[in-house]
Protein backbone atom coordinates (compact mmCIF):
# COMPACT_ATOMS: atom_id res chain seq x y z
CA UNK A 1 0.00 0.00 0.00
CA UNK A 2 1.11 3.53 -0.64
CA UNK A 3 1.89 4.95 2.79
CA UNK A 4 -0.25 7.90 3.80
CA UNK A 5 2.80 10.14 3.99
CA UNK A 6 3.48 9.44 0.33
CA UNK A 7 -0.07 9.25 -0.96
CA UNK A 8 -1.06 12.53 0.66
CA UNK A 9 2.11 14.43 -0.06
CA UNK A 10 3.36 14.82 3.51
CA UNK A 11 7.08 15.46 3.79
CA UNK A 12 8.64 13.83 6.81
CA UNK A 13 11.41 15.88 8.37
CA UNK A 14 14.70 14.07 8.90
CA UNK A 15 15.30 13.55 12.60
CA UNK A 16 18.34 15.37 13.98
CA UNK A 17 20.14 15.16 17.27
CA UNK A 18 20.35 18.91 17.93
CA UNK A 19 17.55 21.27 18.94
CA UNK A 20 15.60 22.84 16.08
CA UNK A 21 15.16 26.60 15.83
CA UNK A 22 11.62 27.91 16.06
CA UNK A 23 10.65 29.96 13.00
CA UNK A 24 7.87 32.21 11.77
CA UNK A 25 5.46 30.99 9.09
CA UNK A 26 7.79 32.45 6.50
CA UNK A 27 10.77 30.56 7.90
CA UNK A 28 12.60 33.35 9.73
CA UNK A 29 14.25 32.25 13.03
CA UNK A 30 12.48 33.39 16.22
CA UNK A 31 14.73 34.98 18.83
CA UNK A 32 12.33 34.99 21.81
CA UNK A 33 9.01 33.18 21.92
CA UNK A 34 8.36 33.96 25.57
CA UNK A 35 8.35 37.77 25.71
CA UNK A 36 6.70 40.36 23.48
CA UNK A 37 8.62 43.42 22.32
CA UNK A 38 7.62 46.31 24.61
CA UNK A 39 8.52 49.88 25.53
CA UNK A 40 10.71 49.05 28.50
CA UNK A 41 10.05 46.06 30.71
CA UNK A 42 6.63 47.30 31.80
CA UNK A 43 5.39 49.23 28.77
CA UNK A 44 3.06 48.64 25.89
CA UNK A 45 3.78 46.08 23.20
CA UNK A 46 4.81 47.27 19.74
CA UNK A 47 3.01 46.58 16.49
CA UNK A 48 6.39 45.97 14.92
CA UNK A 49 6.72 42.70 16.86
CA UNK A 50 5.93 40.74 13.70
CA UNK A 51 6.27 37.36 15.38
CA UNK A 52 3.68 38.29 18.03
CA UNK A 53 1.24 39.69 15.46
CA UNK A 54 1.60 36.62 13.23
CA UNK A 55 1.18 34.30 16.20
CA UNK A 56 -2.01 36.02 17.40
CA UNK A 57 -3.43 36.36 13.89
CA UNK A 58 -2.86 32.66 13.23
CA UNK A 59 -4.47 31.78 16.57
CA UNK A 60 -7.50 33.93 15.78
CA UNK A 61 -8.05 31.89 12.63
CA UNK A 62 -7.37 28.38 13.97
CA UNK A 63 -10.98 27.30 13.67
CA UNK A 64 -12.98 26.75 10.54
CA UNK A 65 -16.79 26.43 10.54
CA UNK A 66 -17.80 23.06 11.93
CA UNK A 67 -19.91 20.81 9.79
CA UNK A 68 -23.64 21.47 10.16
CA UNK A 69 -24.02 17.70 10.55
CA UNK A 70 -21.30 15.15 11.31
CA UNK A 71 -19.39 17.78 13.30
CA UNK A 72 -17.85 15.37 15.81
CA UNK A 73 -15.59 12.79 14.20
CA UNK A 74 -12.52 10.57 14.29
CA UNK A 75 -10.41 9.29 11.43
CA UNK A 76 -7.71 6.86 10.35
CA UNK A 77 -5.87 5.65 7.25
CA UNK A 78 -5.49 2.25 5.68
CA UNK A 79 -6.01 0.22 2.53
CA UNK A 80 -8.69 -1.60 0.59
CA UNK A 81 -7.99 -4.92 -1.14
CA UNK A 82 -10.42 -6.00 -3.85
CA UNK A 83 -11.58 -9.60 -3.55
CA UNK A 84 -12.47 -10.13 -7.22
CA UNK A 85 -12.54 -8.57 -10.69
CA UNK A 86 -15.80 -6.62 -11.08
CA UNK A 87 -15.00 -5.11 -14.49
CA UNK A 88 -17.98 -6.94 -16.00
CA UNK A 89 -20.29 -4.61 -14.04
CA UNK A 90 -18.19 -1.47 -13.40
CA UNK A 91 -15.32 0.44 -14.99
CA UNK A 92 -14.12 1.51 -11.53
CA UNK A 93 -10.38 0.90 -11.66
CA UNK A 94 -9.95 -0.03 -7.99
CA UNK A 95 -12.38 -2.94 -8.48
CA UNK A 96 -10.81 -4.20 -11.71
CA UNK A 97 -8.55 -6.91 -10.30
CA UNK A 98 -8.60 -9.35 -7.41
CA UNK A 99 -5.94 -8.35 -4.88
CA UNK A 100 -5.69 -4.76 -6.13
CA UNK A 101 -4.78 -2.45 -3.24
CA UNK A 102 -6.09 1.09 -2.84
CA UNK A 103 -5.04 3.52 -0.07
CA UNK A 104 -7.90 5.14 1.78
CA UNK A 105 -8.95 7.41 4.62
CA UNK A 106 -12.01 6.91 6.84
CA UNK A 107 -13.88 9.41 8.99
CA UNK A 108 -16.40 8.16 11.53
CA UNK A 109 -18.74 10.65 13.18
CA UNK A 110 -21.86 11.37 15.13
CA UNK A 111 -24.42 13.25 13.07
CA UNK A 112 -26.63 15.68 14.93
CA UNK A 113 -24.61 17.27 17.69
CA UNK A 114 -21.72 19.73 17.89
CA UNK A 115 -17.97 19.01 17.97
CA UNK A 116 -17.63 18.74 21.75
CA UNK A 117 -20.69 16.54 22.27
CA UNK A 118 -20.53 13.07 23.88
CA UNK A 119 -20.07 10.10 21.57
CA UNK A 120 -22.65 8.19 23.60
CA UNK A 121 -25.67 10.10 22.29
CA UNK A 122 -28.40 8.18 20.49
CA UNK A 123 -27.64 9.30 16.97
CA UNK A 124 -26.75 7.82 13.57
CA UNK A 125 -23.02 7.44 13.01
CA UNK A 126 -21.33 8.63 9.84
CA UNK A 127 -19.14 6.11 8.00
CA UNK A 128 -17.30 7.93 5.20
CA UNK A 129 -14.50 6.30 3.16
CA UNK A 130 -12.23 8.15 0.73
CA UNK A 131 -10.54 5.81 -1.75
CA UNK A 132 -7.40 7.26 -3.39
CA UNK A 133 -7.74 5.41 -6.71
CA UNK A 134 -5.60 5.68 -9.84
CA UNK A 135 -8.49 7.43 -11.60
CA UNK A 136 -9.26 10.00 -8.90
CA UNK A 137 -10.81 9.96 -5.45
CA UNK A 138 -13.97 8.05 -4.69
CA UNK A 139 -16.00 8.91 -1.58
CA UNK A 140 -18.33 6.23 -0.26
CA UNK A 141 -20.30 8.36 2.18
CA UNK A 142 -22.71 6.52 4.45
CA UNK A 143 -24.00 5.80 7.94
CA UNK A 144 -24.00 2.88 10.33
CA UNK A 145 -27.76 2.38 9.81
CA UNK A 146 -29.01 1.12 6.43
CA UNK A 147 -31.87 3.58 5.84
CA UNK A 148 -32.69 7.23 6.47
CA UNK A 149 -35.46 9.39 7.95
CA UNK A 150 -36.58 11.18 4.78
CA UNK A 151 -36.54 10.48 1.07
CA UNK A 152 -36.49 13.96 -0.46
CA UNK A 153 -33.65 16.48 -0.08
CA UNK A 154 -36.11 19.36 0.16
CA UNK A 155 -36.92 18.14 3.70
CA UNK A 156 -33.30 17.85 4.80
CA UNK A 157 -32.83 21.38 6.21
CA UNK A 158 -36.12 21.08 8.11
CA UNK A 159 -35.15 17.69 9.53
CA UNK A 160 -31.78 18.98 10.77
CA UNK A 161 -33.44 22.09 12.23
CA UNK A 162 -35.83 19.82 14.15
CA UNK A 163 -32.91 17.81 15.55
CA UNK A 164 -30.80 20.84 16.42
CA UNK A 165 -31.27 23.08 19.48
CA UNK A 166 -34.26 25.40 19.65
CA UNK A 167 -33.54 28.78 18.03
CA UNK A 168 -35.00 30.39 21.16
CA UNK A 169 -33.45 28.34 23.98
CA UNK A 170 -30.37 26.87 22.22
CA UNK A 171 -30.95 23.80 24.38
CA UNK A 172 -30.13 20.18 23.63
CA UNK A 173 -32.05 18.16 21.07
CA UNK A 174 -35.70 18.29 22.17
CA UNK A 175 -38.12 15.35 21.68
CA UNK A 176 -40.97 17.85 21.40
CA UNK A 177 -39.41 19.33 18.27
CA UNK A 178 -38.09 16.06 16.84
CA UNK A 179 -41.37 14.16 17.07
CA UNK A 180 -43.40 17.19 16.01
CA UNK A 181 -41.55 16.94 12.70
CA UNK A 182 -41.56 13.16 12.30
CA UNK A 183 -45.20 12.73 13.35
CA UNK A 184 -46.03 14.25 9.97
CA UNK A 185 -43.64 11.98 8.05
CA UNK A 186 -44.72 8.33 8.08
CA UNK A 187 -41.70 7.48 5.90
CA UNK A 188 -39.51 7.97 9.01
CA UNK A 189 -41.03 4.94 10.80
CA UNK A 190 -38.38 2.49 9.57
CA UNK A 191 -35.39 4.66 10.49
CA UNK A 192 -36.81 5.59 13.90
CA UNK A 193 -37.19 1.89 14.69
CA UNK A 194 -33.50 1.42 13.95
CA UNK A 195 -32.48 4.53 15.87
CA UNK A 196 -34.35 3.74 19.09
CA UNK A 197 -33.10 0.17 19.15
CA UNK A 198 -29.65 -0.51 20.60
CA UNK A 199 -28.25 0.05 17.09
CA UNK A 200 -28.83 3.74 17.81
CA UNK A 201 -25.78 3.75 20.12
CA UNK A 202 -22.82 1.77 18.70
CA UNK A 203 -20.31 0.74 21.38
CA UNK A 204 -17.47 2.31 19.37
CA UNK A 205 -16.47 2.98 15.79
CA UNK A 206 -14.56 -0.28 15.28
CA UNK A 207 -17.49 -2.55 16.08
CA UNK A 208 -20.23 -0.98 13.98
CA UNK A 209 -21.48 -1.68 10.48
CA UNK A 210 -21.44 0.84 7.66
CA UNK A 211 -23.95 1.34 4.88
CA UNK A 212 -23.86 3.37 1.69
CA UNK A 213 -27.61 3.93 2.39
CA UNK A 214 -28.32 5.21 -1.13
CA UNK A 215 -28.55 3.16 -4.29
CA UNK A 216 -25.86 3.92 -6.86
CA UNK A 217 -25.26 2.89 -10.46
CA UNK A 218 -22.33 0.74 -11.50
CA UNK A 219 -21.57 1.19 -15.21
CA UNK A 220 -19.34 -1.12 -17.28
CA UNK A 221 -17.36 -0.21 -20.41
CA UNK A 222 -20.35 -1.16 -22.56
CA UNK A 223 -22.50 1.42 -20.83
CA UNK A 224 -24.60 -1.24 -19.09
CA UNK A 225 -26.03 -0.13 -15.74
CA UNK A 226 -26.41 -2.17 -12.55
CA UNK A 227 -27.91 -0.60 -9.42
CA UNK A 228 -26.01 -1.36 -6.21
CA UNK A 229 -26.20 -0.86 -2.46
CA UNK A 230 -23.12 -1.05 -0.22
CA UNK A 231 -22.60 -2.53 3.23
CA UNK A 232 -19.48 -2.63 5.44
CA UNK A 233 -19.44 -5.61 7.82
CA UNK A 234 -16.82 -5.50 10.60
CA UNK A 235 -14.65 -8.57 11.10
CA UNK A 236 -14.69 -7.51 14.73
CA UNK A 237 -17.80 -8.43 16.72
CA UNK A 238 -20.68 -5.96 16.21
CA UNK A 239 -21.38 -4.33 19.54
CA UNK A 240 -23.98 -1.77 20.66
CA UNK A 241 -24.81 -0.12 23.96
CA UNK A 242 -27.99 -0.08 25.98
CA UNK A 243 -29.08 3.36 27.16
CA UNK A 244 -27.92 2.49 30.68
CA UNK A 245 -24.46 1.43 29.45
CA UNK A 246 -24.16 4.63 27.42
CA UNK A 247 -25.15 6.76 30.43
CA UNK A 248 -22.46 5.11 32.54
CA UNK A 249 -19.74 5.76 29.95
CA UNK A 250 -20.92 9.35 29.44
CA UNK A 251 -20.53 10.07 33.15
CA UNK A 252 -16.76 9.63 32.87
CA UNK A 253 -15.87 10.17 29.18
CA UNK A 254 -17.40 11.97 26.23
CA UNK A 255 -14.88 10.86 23.58
CA UNK A 256 -14.67 7.14 24.29
CA UNK A 257 -15.11 6.08 20.64
CA UNK A 258 -12.37 8.39 19.34
CA UNK A 259 -9.96 7.22 22.04
CA UNK A 260 -10.83 3.58 21.38
CA UNK A 261 -10.13 3.84 17.64
CA UNK A 262 -6.83 5.64 18.09
CA UNK A 263 -5.63 3.37 20.93
CA UNK A 264 -6.45 0.10 19.20
CA UNK A 265 -4.72 1.12 15.97
CA UNK A 266 -1.69 2.34 17.96
CA UNK A 267 -1.51 -1.06 19.66
CA UNK A 268 -1.55 -2.85 16.30
CA UNK A 269 -5.12 -4.13 16.63
CA UNK A 270 -6.04 -3.01 13.13
CA UNK A 271 -9.83 -3.06 12.55
CA UNK A 272 -11.11 -4.66 9.34
CA UNK A 273 -14.37 -4.48 7.43
CA UNK A 274 -15.56 -6.55 4.49
CA UNK A 275 -17.41 -4.57 1.81
CA UNK A 276 -20.48 -6.17 0.26
CA UNK A 277 -22.76 -5.01 -2.56
CA UNK A 278 -26.26 -5.97 -3.56
CA UNK A 279 -27.13 -5.67 -7.25
CA UNK A 280 -30.37 -5.05 -9.13
CA UNK A 281 -31.18 -4.34 -12.75
CA UNK A 282 -33.63 -1.59 -13.65
CA UNK A 283 -36.00 -4.11 -15.17
CA UNK A 284 -36.30 -5.77 -11.74
CA UNK A 285 -37.76 -2.65 -10.10
CA UNK A 286 -41.38 -3.15 -11.17
CA UNK A 287 -41.49 -6.59 -9.54
CA UNK A 288 -41.02 -5.08 -6.06
CA UNK A 289 -43.61 -3.58 -3.71
CA UNK A 290 -41.30 -0.66 -2.89
CA UNK A 291 -39.16 1.76 -4.87
CA UNK A 292 -35.55 0.43 -4.78
CA UNK A 293 -34.04 3.93 -4.89
CA UNK A 294 -36.16 5.01 -1.91
CA UNK A 295 -33.61 5.68 0.83
CA UNK A 296 -36.07 4.67 3.56
CA UNK A 297 -35.93 1.06 2.32
CA UNK A 298 -33.45 -1.81 2.47
CA UNK A 299 -33.07 -4.43 -0.22
CA UNK A 300 -33.93 -7.75 1.44
CA UNK A 301 -31.50 -10.61 0.77
CA UNK A 302 -34.38 -12.46 -0.89
CA UNK A 303 -34.43 -9.67 -3.47
CA UNK A 304 -30.69 -9.12 -3.94
CA UNK A 305 -27.96 -11.33 -2.51
CA UNK A 306 -24.89 -9.70 -0.96
CA UNK A 307 -21.61 -10.20 -2.82
CA UNK A 308 -18.24 -9.55 -1.20
CA UNK A 309 -16.25 -6.81 -2.95
CA UNK A 310 -13.15 -6.54 -0.78
CA UNK A 311 -11.69 -5.85 2.65
CA UNK A 312 -10.67 -2.59 4.32
CA UNK A 313 -7.99 -2.44 7.00
CA UNK A 314 -7.28 0.66 9.08
CA UNK A 315 -3.63 0.53 10.12
CA UNK A 316 -2.44 4.11 10.58
CA UNK A 317 -3.58 6.95 12.82
CA UNK A 318 -3.58 10.59 11.80
CA UNK A 319 -0.55 12.58 12.93
CA UNK A 320 -2.38 15.93 12.81
CA UNK A 321 -6.08 15.80 13.58
CA UNK A 322 -6.97 19.16 12.07
CA UNK A 323 -5.11 18.68 8.80
CA UNK A 324 -6.00 15.05 8.20
CA UNK A 325 -9.41 14.56 9.85
CA UNK A 326 -11.11 17.93 10.40
CA UNK A 327 -10.14 19.12 6.90
CA UNK A 328 -11.11 15.82 5.29
CA UNK A 329 -13.95 16.69 2.92
CA UNK A 330 -16.42 14.08 1.68
CA UNK A 331 -19.21 14.18 -0.86
CA UNK A 332 -21.32 11.48 -2.50
CA UNK A 333 -20.58 13.42 -5.68
CA UNK A 334 -16.87 12.50 -5.49
CA UNK A 335 -17.15 9.68 -8.00
CA UNK A 336 -14.91 7.80 -10.42
CA UNK A 337 -15.68 6.42 -13.89
CA UNK A 338 -17.90 3.39 -13.49
CA UNK A 339 -19.88 4.70 -10.50
CA UNK A 340 -22.78 7.15 -10.84
CA UNK A 341 -25.65 8.41 -8.66
CA UNK A 342 -29.07 6.84 -8.89
CA UNK A 343 -32.36 8.73 -9.14
CA UNK A 344 -32.71 8.73 -5.32
CA UNK A 345 -34.23 12.15 -4.48
CA UNK A 346 -32.21 12.57 -1.28
CA UNK A 347 -28.95 11.60 -2.98
CA UNK A 348 -29.60 14.04 -5.82
CA UNK A 349 -29.79 16.91 -3.32
CA UNK A 350 -26.70 15.73 -1.46
CA UNK A 351 -24.68 15.83 -4.67
CA UNK A 352 -24.93 19.62 -4.42
CA UNK A 353 -25.13 20.14 -0.67
CA UNK A 354 -22.03 18.20 0.40
CA UNK A 355 -19.73 19.90 -2.10
CA UNK A 356 -21.28 23.24 -1.23
CA UNK A 357 -20.70 22.88 2.51
CA UNK A 358 -17.04 21.99 1.95
CA UNK A 359 -16.53 25.06 -0.21
CA UNK A 360 -18.04 27.15 2.59
CA UNK A 361 -16.08 25.38 5.34
CA UNK A 362 -12.64 25.03 3.77
CA UNK A 363 -12.75 27.10 0.58
CA UNK A 364 -13.21 26.63 -3.12
CA UNK A 365 -9.92 24.75 -3.45
CA UNK A 366 -10.62 22.23 -0.67
CA UNK A 367 -9.64 19.38 -3.01
CA UNK A 368 -6.06 20.71 -3.03
CA UNK A 369 -5.67 20.16 0.73
CA UNK A 370 -3.36 17.17 1.24
CA UNK A 371 -5.93 14.83 2.75
CA UNK A 372 -8.36 15.52 -0.11
CA UNK A 373 -5.82 15.55 -2.93
CA UNK A 374 -5.94 12.68 -5.44
CA UNK A 375 -2.82 10.53 -5.88
CA UNK A 376 -3.08 10.56 -9.67
CA UNK A 377 -2.12 13.54 -11.81
CA UNK A 378 -4.79 16.27 -11.78
CA UNK A 379 -5.16 18.15 -15.04
CA UNK A 380 -7.85 20.80 -14.79
CA UNK A 381 -8.31 24.35 -15.99
CA UNK A 382 -10.27 25.33 -12.90
CA UNK A 383 -7.98 27.96 -11.46
CA UNK A 384 -7.19 30.57 -8.82
CA UNK A 385 -9.28 31.40 -5.76
CA UNK A 386 -8.28 31.12 -2.09
CA UNK A 387 -5.34 28.78 -1.43
CA UNK A 388 -4.82 27.79 -5.06
CA UNK A 389 -1.71 25.61 -5.10
CA UNK A 390 -1.81 23.71 -8.39
CA UNK A 391 1.06 24.37 -10.75
CA UNK A 392 0.06 26.09 -13.97
CA UNK A 393 1.72 24.39 -16.92
CA UNK A 394 2.22 26.83 -19.76
CA UNK A 395 0.04 29.52 -21.24
CA UNK A 396 -2.93 27.38 -22.24
CA UNK A 397 -5.59 27.29 -19.51
CA UNK A 398 -8.57 26.42 -21.70
CA UNK A 399 -9.74 23.53 -23.84
CA UNK A 400 -10.03 22.79 -26.73
CA UNK A 401 -6.76 24.27 -27.93
CA UNK A 402 -4.88 24.05 -31.19
CA UNK A 403 -1.66 24.96 -29.38
CA UNK A 404 -2.07 22.04 -26.94
CA UNK A 405 -4.19 19.48 -28.76
CA UNK A 406 -3.02 16.53 -26.62
CA UNK A 407 -5.33 17.59 -23.76
CA UNK A 408 -8.57 15.93 -24.79
CA UNK A 409 -11.72 14.35 -23.40
CA UNK A 410 -11.90 10.57 -23.07
CA UNK A 411 -15.15 9.29 -24.57
CA UNK A 412 -14.76 6.03 -22.65
CA UNK A 413 -15.71 7.82 -19.47
CA UNK A 414 -18.87 9.56 -20.63
CA UNK A 415 -21.84 9.30 -18.29
CA UNK A 416 -24.23 6.44 -18.91
CA UNK A 417 -27.33 7.06 -21.02
CA UNK A 418 -30.66 7.44 -19.24
CA UNK A 419 -33.90 6.49 -20.98
CA UNK A 420 -37.17 7.98 -19.77
CA UNK A 421 -40.70 6.79 -20.60
CA UNK A 422 -42.42 8.54 -23.48
CA UNK A 423 -44.51 11.47 -22.33
CA UNK A 424 -42.51 11.97 -19.13
CA UNK A 425 -43.44 15.23 -17.41
CA UNK A 426 -41.88 17.22 -14.59
CA UNK A 427 -43.82 17.07 -11.31
CA UNK A 428 -43.53 17.79 -7.60
CA UNK A 429 -45.02 14.73 -6.02
CA UNK A 430 -44.32 11.75 -3.78
CA UNK A 431 -42.64 8.68 -5.24
CA UNK A 432 -44.56 5.64 -6.43
CA UNK A 433 -44.96 2.75 -3.96
CA UNK A 434 -44.26 4.61 -0.70
CA UNK A 435 -44.99 1.53 1.45
CA UNK A 436 -43.95 3.42 4.58
CA UNK A 437 -44.56 0.81 7.27
CA UNK A 438 -43.87 -2.74 6.08
CA UNK A 439 -40.10 -2.81 6.52
CA UNK A 440 -40.32 -1.14 9.94
CA UNK A 441 -42.61 -3.97 11.01
CA UNK A 442 -40.24 -6.55 9.55
CA UNK A 443 -37.40 -4.98 11.52
CA UNK A 444 -39.34 -5.00 14.80
CA UNK A 445 -40.23 -8.68 14.38
CA UNK A 446 -36.61 -9.55 13.53
CA UNK A 447 -35.35 -8.19 16.87
CA UNK A 448 -34.79 -10.51 19.82
CA UNK A 449 -37.09 -10.12 22.84
CA UNK A 450 -34.34 -8.15 24.61
CA UNK A 451 -33.91 -5.83 21.62
CA UNK A 452 -37.67 -5.34 21.36
CA UNK A 453 -37.90 -4.54 25.07
CA UNK A 454 -35.07 -1.97 24.82
CA UNK A 455 -36.68 -0.41 21.75
CA UNK A 456 -40.01 0.04 23.57
CA UNK A 457 -38.24 1.44 26.64
CA UNK A 458 -36.11 3.89 24.62
CA UNK A 459 -38.85 5.05 22.27
CA UNK A 460 -41.56 5.08 24.94
CA UNK A 461 -39.34 7.18 27.20
CA UNK A 462 -38.68 9.68 24.43
CA UNK A 463 -42.39 9.93 23.56
CA UNK A 464 -43.30 10.47 27.22
CA UNK A 465 -41.12 13.60 27.13
CA UNK A 466 -43.32 15.10 24.40
CA UNK A 467 -45.84 17.56 25.83
CA UNK A 468 -48.28 17.69 22.91
CA UNK A 469 -50.12 14.36 23.08
CA UNK A 470 -51.46 14.74 19.54
CA UNK A 471 -47.87 14.36 18.35
CA UNK A 472 -47.47 11.22 20.50
CA UNK A 473 -50.67 9.71 19.11
CA UNK A 474 -49.64 10.40 15.50
CA UNK A 475 -46.21 8.83 16.10
CA UNK A 476 -47.64 5.70 17.71
CA UNK A 477 -50.14 5.38 14.85
CA UNK A 478 -47.15 5.01 12.53
CA UNK A 479 -45.58 2.27 14.63
CA UNK A 480 -48.96 0.55 15.08
CA UNK A 481 -49.35 0.36 11.30
CA UNK A 482 -45.88 -1.16 11.08
CA UNK A 483 -46.73 -3.87 13.61
CA UNK A 484 -49.80 -4.13 15.83
CA UNK A 485 -47.87 -5.46 18.84
CA UNK A 486 -45.20 -2.78 18.39
CA UNK A 487 -47.88 -0.08 18.53
CA UNK A 488 -49.80 -1.65 21.42
CA UNK A 489 -46.67 -1.84 23.56
CA UNK A 490 -45.93 1.83 22.89
CA UNK A 491 -49.53 2.71 23.80
CA UNK A 492 -49.08 0.93 27.10
CA UNK A 493 -45.73 2.67 27.69
CA UNK A 494 -47.39 6.07 27.18
CA UNK A 495 -50.67 5.31 28.99
CA UNK A 496 -52.81 5.56 25.86
CA UNK A 497 -55.40 3.31 24.22
CA UNK A 498 -55.98 2.11 20.67
CA UNK A 499 -59.01 4.39 20.46
CA UNK A 500 -56.69 7.36 20.96
CA UNK A 501 -54.87 6.73 17.67
CA UNK A 502 -57.66 5.52 15.39
CA UNK A 503 -58.12 8.86 13.63
CA UNK A 504 -54.43 8.95 12.71
CA UNK A 505 -54.29 5.50 11.17
CA UNK A 506 -54.12 5.58 7.39
CA UNK A 507 -57.28 4.08 5.90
Amino acid sequence: MLKKSIALGFVLATSVSFAQTLTTNSGAPVGDNQNSKTIGNNGQILLEDIHLIEKLAAFDRERIPERVVHARGAGAFGEFVASADFSDVTMADFLSQAGKKTPLMVRFSTVTHQQGSPETYRDPRGFAVKFYTQEGNYDLVGNNLPVFFIRDAIKFPDMVHAFKPSPIMNNASDPNRVFDFFSNLPESTHMLTWLFSDYGIPANYRQMEGNGVHAYKWVNDKGEVTYVKYKWVPQQEIKNLTQEEANKIQSTAIEHATVDLYTEIAKGNFPKWDLYVQMLKREDFDKLDFNPVDVTKIWPETVAKSVKVGTMTLNENATNYFQQVEQAAFSPGTLVPGIEPSEDKLLQGRLFSYFDTQRHRIGGNFQQVDVNRPINNVKTYNQDGYMSMRKQEGDVNYQPSTNKPEVVDNAKFKYSKSVFPAGTTTVQNVIDKENNFAQAGDLYRSFSKKDQDNLIKNLGGALNAVQNKVIVKKMIAHFYQADKTYGERLLKATNLNVSDIQEYIKK
